[in-house]
This record gives structure tokens, sequence and C-alpha cells, in this order.
């Protein structure tokens, strides 16, 4: 069996209406801290670029977590092995 673990920073926001929208971040660094995390996150608030019908996106920074995923093929007949192919959703 072949195993294959990616690692994503998901990010969350309370919108304009108070409401959670996230953005995941393939790739992200390690062992950031939540210092740096949190103003990255203001960064991206404060740059008010992000609107839909007058309502902005990432208005207030809420929480960020590392997430971390493993698939482990069974058995795979196709070309691309699941593991392949999750990796490549990430």
């Amino acid at each position: 069996m072949m195993a294959k673990t990616t690692k994503t920073m998901k990010l969350t926001f309370l919108n304009g209406e108070k409401k959670k929208i996230s953005i995941t971040l393939g790739d992200a660094v390690d062992n950031l801290t939540a210092d740096q995390v949190r103003g990255a996150m203001n960064t991206i608030a404060e740059a008010d670029a992000f609107e839909k019908d007058g309502v902005a996106y990432y208005h207030t920074p809420q929480s960020a977590a590392y997430i971390e995923r493993t698939v482990t093929d069974i058995f795979n007949d196709s070309a691309e092995s699941a593991v392949e192919l999750a990796a490549k959703q990430d």
C-alpha cells in the first residue's frame, strides 16, 4: 500500500455579515507562530480587496489551523493512484 500525507493551512474569517468563510492554502510553511499567521490574516482583512455584493469576504480573522490528510491506496488499477489524485486536489 502507498500512503501520501499532505498538509494545508486553513484560515477562517468572519465576513461582513458575521458568517464564516475560509481560505485553504497548500504548501504552507511549517511551524508558523500564532502572531505570524494572525498578522498575515490582519493584512488580508485590512486590504479589503475581496467582496461580493458589497459584503467584505475576509473581514475579521477568527482562526487558523494546519490540516494533515493521509490517503492510503488499498488497490488501484487506474493510471493514477488515489494518492496521486489526492495530492493534486490539495
